[in-house]
């Protein structure tokens, strides 16, 4: 299959009936969209063989785990060139759920869930800032979060 795909409107559909509900089984979805439930797994697998559909997840409500607090923390290296080696240190820190190499102030900036400022203290001192390459961290601490969405697809802002 080619990473070059050309999506139509049928795929964008699928994706939208699949972001919204990502457990809705292919025969509702075929119904909704107006084509087989072959078309529906026919269509996902080339989504995914291009790589426009890189993983099913689910969506974590970590407060109910006991993981209370959510935090962003912008990294700034002491050289750029040591993205590669902190992006390894900082994988192996498992309240650390996304990191983004980014412009601007920081050079990472990352989320991290912990269970209370406690934890996130032991987290930013304890293995953070003890990692070779960090210069200092800027932590902001999440209240709550007012939106956590998809894209909206449609034929008219596909690429």
């Amino acid at each position: 299959m080619s990473k070059n795909y050309v999506i139509d409107n049928t795929d964008l559909k699928i994706l939208d009936i699949l972001m919204k509900d990502a457990k809705k089984p292919y025969t509702e979805v075929a119904k909704l969209v107006h084509v087989s439930q072959g078309t529906v797994h026919v269509r996902m697998n080339k989504l995914e063989e291009a790589g426009i559909v890189e993983k099913n997840t689910l969506q974590i409500n970590y407060a109910k785990l006991g993981y209370g607090v959510m935090a962003f923390i912008g990294i700034y290296l002491e050289k750029s060139g040591l993205y590669d080696t902190v992006l390894e240190k900082l994988k192996a820190i498992p309240e650390i759920t996304m990191i983004h190499y980014t412009t601007g102030n920081y050079s990472m900036f990352l989320k991290i869930h912990c269970r209370d400022t406690n934890h996130l203290k032991e987290v930013l001192h304890d293995k953070m800032q003890q990692v070779d390459g960090i210069d200092r961290t800027e932590t902001i601490i999440s209240l709550e979060e007012s939106l956590n969405r998809h894209l909206e697809l449609s034929q008219s802002n596909k690429i």
